[in-house]
């Protein structure tokens, strides 16, 4: 890579060189404003996360009506005291329900056990119904025996609620109920009639044990039994079934589950409300980071304002900061292409200008060492063309060539010790200043990056150092560990840097040499090809004078700073 030249100061543009069209390059242009979104009702987003909070809330709901676990300890409560009721009222059928006095026990009779149960239906809420050894009824509650036939008694249902919204809620709650695989698995209850054969608990209390059952109406209510043995002196006389009806269980359960679907309604409200607040925190800020995007992939003139959540502290702000770190280096990229390309087309433009009027000139005169005078020229110019376009196509490459290639450890100690060999070996040849290299702790100077171009950057200073230091000067090449960084400095011997010149050595095209120099030799790439390299390294490189105790200037000195491998 040849040396990047410091000697002449750099030309303006002249008046037809392309003129920078960024918009940074023109502050007054107006921003252009994202237009109004029109955000749909319910997005894809907003959709799966109502869904996800909805499902739990719905599993509750129905965990509530089905795991009914307080239904069942009123049942078997209700069950309890309605045994006990029975046993009470067996014994006292079995004592009173057999005439005295007669020579032949001829077991229960009917009248006085209809006397009997008529009686106690009045302080009892169940049907009582008293069976004969057969499985025939006996007595029933609900029906009273008279001259022209037995009267069945029908309990009339209690009055309508006169809320028509709380009968609707009952209804709908009972169908829910009666829906759920619990109730739905009750068998039937079926009214025995006469001639029918007897329920099953009937069976087992003739047979001298105690059953218990729970059945349903086809209404969905429920229906509890108890069927007991009516014995004396331990023979068994008939059966006694208590049954009642299971409104009163429905009733309590079903406040108190409503009392729980009450809080769960709250809570329903509560998670859809939050849910379409998370979603719009998520969706909306997304969307309109979504169309600003297409925005700027779309639109080619001017520039986009992308929203800023950066005051949020989560991913959306993290995201939102990215998109507009990411869009201003991407317009800053375009501005220096577009910069670059028309240093390029000046720099270009001036040996095409000096080709074109050595050309033209030789062309119109018959001197033969004024046409040898101009073919130089025109060999120089066309030397320099070749130059500039090499080290143009080498620094547009760079970037791209560089984050294609693999990251490997470097040791800079080793490099700069080979360095500073090589030029020692070859400066009997070239002449010039000597070069020697200074490491201290040279076994903690590794980085990870790319050799080769690192070589470029030293290779680059060190050519730098040695044109511009006299012929018995030094350039000294050291490095050390500072605070994680391996920091490496090369220092000469030559007259300095222009003061307020120290950040322009690195523009494109500037060009300063020694007194003397050729001009043209150098394309002023140099240093602004070895900056672009350290900065992808994620390292900084700067230059400065050296100063004597006095003040006077000493030499040149650039410093380079990468972070450490191990770091």
């Amino acid at each position: 890579m040849a040396a990047t030249d410091r000697d002449g100061l750099r030309a303006d543009p002249d008046e037809h060189s392309p003129a920078r069209t960024g918009d940074r390059a023109r502050p007054g242009l107006p921003r252009r404003r994202l237009p109004a979104l029109r955000w749909p009702s319910v997005s894809g987003l907003t959709a799966r996360i109502l869904a996800i909070n909805l499902v739990s809330i719905a599993i509750l709901f129905v965990g509530v009506l089905y795991l009914d676990r307080y239904q069942n300890a009123l049942i078997r409560g209700e069950l309890d005291a309605l045994t006990r009721q029975a046993e009470v009222i067996a014994r006292a059928i079995g004592e009173l329900g057999i005439e005295p006095n007669v020579i032949k026990d001829e077991g229960l009779d009917p009248v006085r056990v209809q006397r009997i149960v008529r009686r106690l239906s009045v302080v009892t809420s169940s049907r009582i119904r008293v069976y004969r050894p057969s499985g025939a009824i006996m007595a029933d509650s609900r029906q009273l025996a008279g001259s022209s036939g037995a009267v069945r008694i029908v309990p009339l249902p209690p009055p309508a609620d006169g809320e028509p919204f709380a009968r609707l809620a009952i209804d709908l709650y009972n169908a829910m109920v009666n829906w759920l695989p619990r109730r739905g698995q009750l068998p039937v209850w079926q009214d025995q009639g006469a001639g029918t054969e007897p329920l099953h608990e009937v069976a087992s209390a003739l047979s001298g044990a105690t059953e218990r059952a729970v059945r349903k109406t086809e209404q969905g209510g429920l229906i509890l039994s108890t069927a007991v043995p009516v014995q004396r002196y331990r023979q068994v006389l008939g059966a006694l079934m208590l049954s009642l009806d299971g409104d009163e269980i429905d009733t309590a359960v079903r406040e108190v589950r409503f009392e729980i679907l009450t809080i769960f309604a709250f809570t329903l409200l509560v998670t859809v409300l939050l849910s379409l607040y998370l979603a719009g925190t998520i969706t909306r800020p997304i969307q309109r980071l979504a169309h600003a995007a297409e925005l700027v992939r779309s639109n080619r003139h001017r520039r986009i304002d992308i929203p800023d959540f950066g005051r949020r502290r989560d991913e959306i702000g993290d995201l939102s900061r990215s998109i507009r770190s990411m869009t201003d280096e991407l317009w800053r990229r375009l501005d220096a292409i577009e910069g670059f390309a028309a240093d390029v087309a000046h720099e270009i433009k001036n040996p095409l200008t000096s080709l074109r009027s050595a050309v033209e000139t030789a062309s119109r005169i018959e001197d033969p060492e004024r046409q040898r005078r101009l073919l130089a020229v025109i060999v120089d110019d066309v030397e320099r063309l070749n130059r500039l376009i090499t080290d143009i196509s080498s620094a547009s490459r760079i970037a791209a060539e560089i984050s294609r290639e693999e990251e490997e450890r470097v040791d800079i100690g080793g490099l700069l010790g080979t360095l500073a060999e090589v030029y020692g070996a070859t400066r009997e040849e070239r002449g010039g200043p000597r070069v020697r290299a200074e490491l201290s702790d040279p076994d903690r100077l590794a980085v990870n990056g790319h050799e080769g171009r690192l070589v470029q950057v030293l290779r680059n200073l060190i050519e730098n150092a040695v044109s511009f230091s006299p012929p018995d000067g030094a350039v000294c090449l050291r490095a050390h560990r500072e605070s994680g960084d391996v920091v490496i400095v090369v220092e000469d011997d030559g007259p300095g840097l222009p003061e307020g010149k120290l950040e322009a050595v690195f523009d494109r095209f500037y060009t300063e040499r020694p007194q003397g120099e050729k001009f043209g030799t150098h394309s002023g790439l140099g240093l602004s090809i070895s900056r672009q390299i350290i900065e992808a390294h994620e390292g900084t490189i700067r230059a400065e004078n050296r100063k004597s105790t006095g003040g006077e200037t000493l030499g040149a000195r650039f410093i380079i700073r990468l972070p450490a491998a191990d770091a």
